[in-house]
């Protein structure tokens, strides 16, 4: 079925350059990141495997975090500074709630019960809330100063953004370096460790999946591309606005790496890596990605600041809110990941409603 729908990429390329509707072309390009997002699940499960799940689960985050990096670059770039938040937000909140609720429903229906490190997760939760505060601060200055310059909102978010990414730096180190123990699952096959060992070309092993992810992620950009061009028309054609489409529509698209990836480790009872690749993913937005396109935004002349639509933050709180209650136990089922689904088509349906 994937190598199937693989026949999108070409069409998705033929609409853009033919001039195809823009309904079409948006639907196609959609379409058409499927495939690479399942190219780019495997790849990373391989690579997973081979040096951990640390590695492997920040591996995933950041390919899987590609798509939404273009696409929120190329409408930065256009002026769409709501449209780049928006995403940004959407992203947080369906890395949380769809594609940690999916995985653990996939999970779930294998598995009775499956655990993962409590310790990590609750880590994971605290950055999270750092993050959360930091998105708040813009919101609550502005509400309680009735006086507040714009330049000042800027001025914060460019110092907060530059604190966001030092913490997001120092995860790394603690992750990576540091604590490496406490992250790691014993995901390194067995097979792999006496090859290592042995000296039988470890870099061996990794050559196929490393080219494959790659080529898939460089494609992927180009699709990302095409996605962007068809969709502001396709905004207006359809009558959505413009807080769902960046909320709900571009994270859906832009996502796929993750929703997939997310379940296929669940559905091989590798849980650990599953809640690493949706809660890091959602870190590295809020931490490396949002903060990043303040700092480029001040350079390119379009200010943006961090600043968000007060319903936005609403479901960010909840998103981290439902996540932390479910991951402080280590342990997970079916019926947890049905209740992160249905809280997100909750959120989403009110986006839908929201004028």
């Amino acid at each position: 079925m994937v190598l199937f729908m693989l026949v999108f990429i070409p069409a998705c390329f033929a609409g853009y350059w033919l001039a195809w509707d823009p309904l079409l072309v948006f639907v196609l390009s959609g379409l058409a990141i499927i495939p690479l997002a399942s190219i780019i699940a495997s790849a990373t499960e391989t690579i997973a495997d081979k040096v951990g799940s640390t590695l492997g689960g920040l591996l995933n985050a950041t390919f899987g975090n590609a798509t939404e990096m273009i696409i929120a670059l190329v409408a930065l770039s256009s002026g769409l500074v709501d449209l780049v938040k928006a995403s940004i937000s959407g992203t947080i909140v369906a890395n949380l709630l769809l594609a940690m609720g999916l995985a653990i429903f996939a999970g779930g229906l294998r598995f009775s019960e499956q655990h993962f490190n409590q310790r990590v997760a609750r880590i994971n939760a605290s950055s999270l809330n750092l993050a959360l505060v930091v998105m708040l601060t813009p919101t609550a200055i502005r509400t309680t100063s009735s006086t507040t310059d714009p330049g000042w909102l800027d001025g914060f978010s460019l110092i907060a953004s530059i604190l966001l990414l030092t913490y997001y730096l120092l995860t790394l180190l603690f992750s990576i370096k540091t604590h490496r123990t406490l992250y790691e699952t014993g995901a390194i096959s067995e097979h792999t460790q006496q090859r290592v060992a042995t000296g039988q070309g470890a870099s061996y092993v990794l050559v196929r999946p490393i080219v494959s992810l790659m080529i898939a992620s460089i494609i992927l950009a180009l699709v990302s591309e095409v996605l962007v061009h068809s969709l502001e028309e396709t905004i207006h054609e359809l009558h959505l606005t413009q807080l769902f489409t960046g909320v709900i529509l571009i994270p859906l698209f832009g996502g796929m790496v993750e929703y997939l990836t997310a379940i296929r480790f669940a559905r091989s009872n590798k849980i650990d890596l599953a809640i690493a690749v949706a809660t890091g993913s959602s870190q590295q937005i809020a931490m490396f990605v949002a903060p990043l396109l303040v700092i480029v935004g001040r350079l390119w002349g379009q200010p943006m600041n961090l600043e968000f639509h007060p319903f936005e933050l609403v479901a960010i709180a909840v998103a981290v809110l439902i996540t932390n209650s479910i991951s402080n136990d280590g342990r997970s089922n079916w019926l947890e990941g049905v209740l992160l689904l249905m809280v997100y088509a909750v959120v989403g349906t009110a986006f839908y409603f929201h004028p």
